[in-house]
């Protein structure tokens, strides 16, 4: 979609519910959905992180979704796809401010370039005992992305289309954290698989831009 018809459909969504959990957990295998629950009882020790789905014009004026994939390393989240964003910190005044702190540092848009028009569901991550404020934003101008070298190995950059395509939904067999040989539903977007937290949110925001273009 051209980014012009996009610009103006998706101001949509600040009039919409959300369609929340119910559409997230689409993307959850069933003993993701029972470790959920159980692990919320720990949310009073949970720390806190905002993510940016942020979509951009293309130099054709394609619409783009930006994602990254993050550096290998000794963590639950290594090697994987999400969106850029991370923790709240001291110097946040909230979390939409560390949702777009952090997308500054990591892929190099300026905050006050990213207009923010949906605050997202929440999601509790429980291998890293985190909740993450996932939020939906817009820059009307091709950003000149400048890569965090040390925390994103690369930018990957999604066409509306290849989102909104239901031939790009797809299952994996993987082990997590919490068992092994799992079959979890995936997105397969430019040749990565994405799954769990992030394809749960993404499954939102993919919901939500149906309804809105």
């Amino acid at each position: 979609m051209n980014f012009h018809d996009f610009e103006k459909r998706i101001v949509n969504v600040t009039k919409m519910e959300l369609p929340g959990e119910s559409v997230q957990f689409k993307m959850a295998p069933m003993e993701r959905l029972q470790e959920l629950k159980r692990e919320a009882k720990s949310r009073d020790t949970a720390r806190r992180a905002g993510v940016m789905s942020l979509f951009y014009p293309s130099e054709e004026f394609e619409t783009r979704l930006i994602l990254i994939l993050r550096k290998t390393y000794k963590g639950v989240h290594s090697a994987q796809v999400g969106f850029p964003g991370g923790k709240l910190e001291l110097e946040d005044n909230n979390i939409q401010d560390a949702a777009l702190r952090e997308t500054e540092e990591e892929v190099g848009v300026a905050r006050e370039t990213i207009s923010v028009l949906k605050k997202l569901t929440e999601i509790y991550i429980p291998p890293s005992n985190f909740f993450v404020q996932p939020f939906l934003g817009i820059t009307t101008k091709l950003p000149k992305f400048i890569m965090q070298e040390e925390e994103v190995e690369a930018l990957i950059e999604v066409t509306l289309e290849d989102f909104l395509n239901d031939k790009n939904i797809t299952s994996q067999i993987l082990s997590t954290s919490y068992a092994t040989s799992l079959e979890v539903p995936a997105f397969k977007l430019n040749g990565h698989i994405v799954w769990g937290a992030t394809a749960m949110m993404l499954n939102e925001v993919r919901e939500l831009l149906k309804m809105a273009l």
